[in-house]
């Protein structure tokens, strides 16, 4: 017997610190296969309103850079370059160079956990999920080539060596965010509040409190087990529970490992708080594999950066009560 489940939003905005006489504005998107909400503060309509347009075509220009299954009319995004042939070279957008180096220098710094390379192996998990009869056998994950080194990209020339495919949907949306903070900040606005999906970036609070940021509780979503105070700080959840399959009771998550190609089931989510949307991307994604206590030491070893597990217990970093 099989279940197939769909979770996008993995943290929601529980409460927001604000009062009813400042303007406020809100604003809708959907890409990378992500629910996207923005809110301005302490700001007009008309001002609002030119934001919003530029920041739409910030996460729309990323959105079909990084689209793995569909190609654009004079782009050349993730899909192009999965279908090129082996050692064809190809010019590609400089944002999408840079994108695909971030994500290059994150496998350096996870020791391999985090790997755009990994395209083949997600596609078969995706095929299986969407039928969800079964998962696949290790030995066909195997077969799917996945080595990192036949990336070739030097001067936004790229061109592949073997058969890989590239996958950027791990970090994609939290880098993203940071441009779009960027650019807001770079224009003088400084409240704000960005959620596309479990990522969550806020600025400068507009009056005396911090933003309260509520947790879901894996699998049982309409509960909040826990609420963060946040200001100038992002919030991004990996977890089982937000895309998955069940088969003979068992869960398969959609964070596949690089390492033994199959999903762990160490916790059912972390939650990571640090500065930069597209780092806490990488660090939740990556401490999701590991076994938590292994992800506390790696955590308490870094600075400016707090997490939380929720599995049969919480756990914390050493530092995560300054966010209670």
């Amino acid at each position: 017997m099989k279940k197939i489940y769909s979770l996008i939003i993995v943290i929601m905005i529980f409460i927001l610190s604000g009062c009813n006489d400042v303007e406020k504005y809100s604003y809708d998107m959907f890409y990378m296969d992500t629910h996207i909400v923005v809110k301005l503060y302490d700001i007009s309509k008309e001002e609002s309103d030119k934001l919003f347009k530029e920041i739409d075509n910030i996460y729309s220009d990323y959105h079909k850079l990084t689209d793995r299954y569909n190609s654009y009319e004079d782009i050349t995004n993730v899909y192009d370059l999965n279908r090129l042939k082996i050692n064809e070279e190809v010019e590609i957008d400089e944002r999408l160079s840079d994108l695909i180096n971030y994500g290059l220098e994150a496998y350096k710094k996870t020791d391999g956990y985090i790997n755009i390379a990994i395209g083949n192996v997600i596609d078969m998990w995706k095929t299986y999920r969407e039928e969800g009869k079964e998962i696949p056998k290790l030995f066909n994950l195997m077969d799917e080539n996945i080595t990192i080194d036949y990336i070739s990209l030097k001067d936004n020339v790229y061109k592949r060596t073997s058969d890989i495919t590239i996958d950027l949907g791990g970090y994609a949306k939290g880098y993203v965010t940071e441009l779009v903070v960027k650019y807001l900040e770079e224009k003088g606005y400084y409240k704000y509040l960005i959620n596309a999906g479990g990522n969550v970036k806020v600025g400068n609070s507009y009056k005396k409190d911090k933003y309260l940021i509520g947790l879901e509780e894996p699998f049982n979503t309409t509960n909040i087990y826990k609420t963060l105070k946040i200001e100038n700080e992002s919030v991004v959840t990996s977890g089982s529970y937000q895309r998955y399959y069940e088969v003979d009771g068992k869960i398969y998550s959609h964070i596949i490992n690089p390492k033994t190609l199959m999903p762990d089931n160490y916790t059912k989510s972390v939650t990571v708080i640090t500065k930069d949307s597209a780092y806490a991307d990488i660090l939740s994604t990556y401490l999701f594999m590991l076994p938590i206590e292994d992800g506390i030491s790696y955590i308490d070893n870094l600075d400016n950066v707090e997490a939380i597990w929720y599995n049969d217990d919480i756990y914390y970093s050493k530092g995560f009560k300054n966010y209670e």
